[in-house]
């Protein structure tokens, strides 16, 4: 049995920090782990422009722990009056790694997102022409699809027309869930590339509604059926380099979320590598976790792999983990997978 893994540091491509008290009290988590962070540009109001993007960029920079080692890596927000010359200029000063595409109503704050994707044809024109990504919170939000089948029909109905139209246009399908999701991106070449989360390679929707209904585990989108999260094991862990992480690690204080409509999200950057470590474990696929955690990401988005390590030790005890996280905003509950963890990050 491995007792002890040694890789690159990880980066994080799907990150929520929000803003003010919150991300004070949370950025820490990340920072701890992660090297880099594509940081979700889904405030409110959202982070639309470069400049909006550069004060942001600014307060997480202001919000690290003295001596923290951490790159957050901007993104802006697609609604239908962005600016192609402002997200051209963003991306070539070096400032915006990607552009985030929210279906309207998909998810947190997403009201701003994009409805008719005629009006932002141009901007994709634009990022197809300079190589910046399009990361999509890949769901159709209309009321006669069922919640479970979200996903499935935004790659038929939006996604793989929007690559056929725009075959140069590099994409990133953010924390896929289903069968379909991971199919779809194997088969998607080198402009395609599919995050997966820590919490949906550990839940399914038993999980959120057996025996009661679990709030903190309810996340957008929802976790599915087991044959899907067993097809996102079996993806995550192939060592495929059109898969890597993506955490989605979305804090919400406990009021909000233990609440009569409850936000959506699974706060996990506390304890992520610990989890998949003991995910990559049970699959037999320690050799590849490197891969998913710390180099198909930089691959995808042109970076350099981080030259600095983070080991991994596995011990007899099960590894403590913090039950909640205290910011000036109020309690985040850490994310708990259910079963003793064996793993740690050695400091």
């Amino acid at each position: 049995m491995i007792q002890h893994l040694d890789i690159p540091r990880p980066d994080d491509w799907h990150l929520h920090l929000r803003d003010g008290a919150m991300l004070q009290g949370i950025l820490p988590e990340t920072a701890r782990d992660f090297a880099r962070a594509i940081i979700m540009p889904n405030l409110v109001p959202p982070v639309v422009t470069a400049e909006q993007a550069a004060a942001y960029r600014d307060r997480i920079l202001a919000a690290l722990p003295e001596g923290a080692d951490f790159q957050p890596l901007m993104t802006l927000y697609l609604t239908e009056d962005t600016d192609p010359a402002d997200v051209a200029a963003a991306a070539a000063s070096g400032l915006v790694k990607a552009v985030k595409l929210y279906p309207a109503g998909a998810t947190t704050n997403s009201h701003s997102g994009v409805r008719n994707f005629d009006r932002v044809m141009p901007v994709l024109e634009k990022m197809a022409e300079i190589g910046l990504p399009l990361c999509t919170h890949g769901e159709v939000t209309t009321a006669e699809v069922d919640i479970f089948d979200r996903e499935a029909v935004f790659i038929d109905t939006i996604l793989d027309p929007l690559r056929r139209r725009l075959p140069g246009l590099r994409v990133v399908m953010e924390h896929i869930t289903t069968e379909e999701g991971v199919a779809y991106a194997a088969e998607g070449g080198d402009n395609l590339g599919a995050t997966i989360t820590t919490h949906h390679l550990i839940i399914n929707r038993n999980h959120i509604l057996v025996g009661g209904i679990k709030p903190h585990y309810y996340c957008l989108p929802v976790a599915k059926r087991e044959k899907h999260r067993l097809a996102l094991r079996r993806a995550a862990t192939s060592g495929n380099p059109r898969y890597f992480l993506g955490t989605d690690s979305a804090p919400h204080i406990d009021a909000l979320k233990e609440h009569a409509c409850g936000c959506a999200g699974c706060f996990t950057a506390t304890n992520t590598m610990p989890l998949l470590a003991h995910i990559f474990e049970e699959e037999g696929a320690l050799d590849r976790l490197s891969a998913f955690a710390s180099e198909n990401g930089p691959a995808f988005y042109r970076l350099p792999v981080n030259q600095a390590r983070m080991q991994l030790v596995r011990q007899d005890a099960p590894t403590t983990f913090p039950e909640k996280i205290e910011t000036g905003a109020g309690p985040v509950t850490v994310f708990n997978p259910g079963f003793p963890i064996h793993w740690s990050v050695k400091r």
